[in-house]
């Protein structure tokens, strides 16, 4: 029997959750970690792969939700039937003979040092973010719309966590703990909101922890700030423009108003008394959860260099507007700040706001939205990315994905302007890669004259993934355990693609 604070809770294989964080300390430290849900099975390491190719060390992800258009964008034609051209131009690029809407600019005076896959596809036209960021091979509907499918598979982002936490080695090991410790930075953050939180009725699946639990979800660092400008497309849609003071808060971290230091620093000690009683737990699945949690609580609310890495305001006011006063400027510039401070990954999510069917997802109103808001707004946050990374000696280290997860159809529709659009097509799309190992100035795959299918090396997301991996020094096809201890690839399926490292 072990006595806290006067209240006798028996330890058990059937402890309840709320003992759990009771006696364990989240809710003495006056933390609210709901987010951060514990659950997990046994650890398995099996052994690392073996890569002498130089690999890189961090990750910035960027996923434009709703499914970019690749004829408005990467993969214009503009020798095409008007309804299939669309209603853009083309313009030339830093690569001869390779042309890029004429909504991208700078991204076209920067191609030289990006590579572009012209040939991406797969079977599944939904708005699959989850079959875009984990290995699983195969989704459906019902599993789009439930992040809580018993069938999903982990994140990309939480099997780097989970290795990182079991002490698989690593290549390149520097500032990514130990096992059983954690930074004062978190490994693994998402931008700018819990995914799916700002709109409705949907709550889709893609960055959480899968079989390997909740507790390995990504750690959350959500905006809070006012909307400025007039919105292309949803009244206060952030992605248009922010108000002065926006900020990004690690979400249910902040000490209880009468919760001081030096309280703090009691009940830590009261949490390592707690810890001898626990000795003979180490190994069930709850204790090893709490034990995860609560440094992460720890790390996040006492760490000096995330709160320094979280406060804009220490950039100078030009590279803010370099980056661009919308979200996805000031989230991509906020992502290169926690990678400079220690974070492995992270990832920036152009999320629907208000209602279903925003962002890219652009069945009506393409052609104002993609010319005043979405273009733009991706055109200055990614190039001005690449320059910062560049300019702070991080671009070779650094490996920037921006992905989609499907296209669109090469027919338009044009049907009036409150219907101009295109629908969801996975056949053929693009999507960039640039830094940390990736090949600069390189065109990989092709498509046919309507965009509509691959007409050379086709590309799965699988295959990306497992690129992904391997520039991180990782075989993609080492496995990992499932909810029920059996071993799983991290990816299901796929390969490297060789032609896009450099």
């Amino acid at each position: 029997m072990l006595r806290v604070l006067g209240s006798p809770k028996r330890l058990c294989d059937g402890i309840s959750r709320r003992d759990l964080l009771q006696a364990g300390g989240i809710s003495l430290l006056g933390l609210g970690l709901d987010d951060l849900n514990r659950a997990a099975g046994s650890p398995l390491s099996p052994a690392p792969f073996r890569d002498d190719r130089p690999t890189a060390k961090h990750v910035i992800l960027l996923f434009l939700y709703g499914a970019a258009s690749q004829l408005d964008t990467f993969d214009p034609k503009p020798d095409a039937p008007d309804d299939i051209r669309g209603p853009f131009s083309t313009i030339a690029t830093r690569l001869p003979g390779v042309r890029l809407s004429e909504h991208l600019p700078r991204l076209a005076a920067a191609l030289d040092r990006v590579a572009v896959v012209r040939s991406m596809s797969h079977p599944y036209p939904i708005h699959g973010v989850a079959y875009a960021v984990t290995g699983i091979d195969r989704v459906d509907i019902p599993m789009e719309l439930n992040r809580h499918d018993i069938r999903h598979w982990p994140y990309f982002g939480s099997v780097l966590d989970y290795l990182d936490d079991t002490g698989s080695p690593r290549p390149q090991g520097e500032g990514l703990g130990v096992r059983g410790r954690l930074s004062s930075v978190p490994r693994t953050i998402h931008l700018p909101w819990l995914q799916s939180t700002r709109s409705a009725p949907h709550q889709r699946a893609g960055y959480f922890g899968g079989f390997l639990g909740p507790r390995y979800n990504p750690v959350v660092a959500e905006f809070v700030g006012g909307t400025a400008t007039a919105p292309t497309y949803r009244p206060d849609d952030p992605h248009s423009g922010i108000a002065a003071g926006g900020r990004f808060e690690i979400a249910h971290t902040a000490l209880a108003p009468d919760l001081t230091l030096d309280r703090l620093n009691g009940r830590v000690r009261l949490m390592e008394q707690f810890d001898q009683q626990l000795r003979h737990l180490d190994e069930a699945t709850a204790t090893a959860s709490l034990g995860r949690s609560r440094q992460l609580a720890l790390s996040v609310t006492t760490s000096p260099a995330l709160r320094q890495a979280l406060d804009l305001e220490r950039e100078p006011l030009r590279l803010r507007e370099r980056y661009g006063q919308h979200l996805f400027g000031q989230s991509t510039l906020q992502a290169r700040r926690l990678i400079e401070a220690g974070a492995r990954l992270v990832s920036v999510h152009w999320d629907e706001w208000g209602l279903s069917d925003g962002a890219w997802d652009t069945h009506e109103k393409q052609t104002v939205r993609l010319k005043n808001e979405l273009c733009p707004g991706f055109d200055q946050a990614f190039t001005a990315l690449l320059d910062d990374l560049e300019q702070r000696g991080m671009l070779d280290e650094t490996l920037v994905v921006c992905m989609t997860e499907h296209g669109r159809t090469p027919l338009a529709e044009r049907r009036g302007d409150s219907l101009d659009g295109r629908n969801h097509w996975s056949e053929c799309y693009s999507i960039l890669l640039a830094g940390g190992g990736v090949a600069r100035g390189r065109i990989v795959g092709a498509s046919d004259g309507r965009g509509a299918y691959p007409s050379e090396r086709p590309v799965s997301p699988k295959d990306i993934l497992c690129t992904i991996y391997h520039a991180l020094g990782i075989d993609p096809h080492r496995t990992i355990p499932d909810r029920l201890g059996r071993p799983m690839p991290l990816v299901a399926e796929g390969s490297v693609v060789r032609e896009l490292l450099g």
